[in-house]
């Protein structure tokens, strides 16, 4: 009875709790509706190219489908033709590039045709002999 006699006292007083208390926890739901993004957009670069509406700009203008940019100041990272991690070795034999010891066992064991196919993707044809 003391239950109840409390209720109405609550109800008489005309005390409404707000329906979302600030040290709750909100769900995920509530805070983005279905379809609406969580935190910042990003644009795939077709999208910005659509975008831009870039027809209408001049051809010597730079922007993302005619960027040029000058031949790097650094050298060209030799990297390993069979991995593809850098490689700081050469075969001296093959004149194929290898990382580390077990590439370079795997080239020692590799039969002449397919050293030819490598260094052929490497624009480095050599006849070995």
């Amino acid at each position: 009875m003391k239950g109840s006699a409390m209720e109405a006292e609550i109800v008489e007083a005309d005390i409404l709790l707000p329906s979302l208390l600030p040290f709750k926890r909100t769900q995920m739901s509530e805070k983005y509706p279905k379809g609406h993004a969580r935190g910042r957009h990003w644009k795939h670069l077709k999208q910005i190219l659509q975008a831009e509406n870039y027809q209408n700009f001049p051809a010597d203008e730079p922007n993302y489908i005619n960027i040029e940019s000058p031949p790097s100041m650094y050298p060209a990272k030799k990297l390993c033709d069979i991995t593809g991690f850098e490689a700081r070795y050469t075969d001296p034999r093959t004149n194929l590039r290898y990382a580390n010891i077990e590439v370079f066992k795997r080239i020692r064991s590799l039969p002449n045709e397919y050293v030819q196919r490598y260094l052929a993707l490497r624009n480095a044809a050599v006849v070995l002999k």
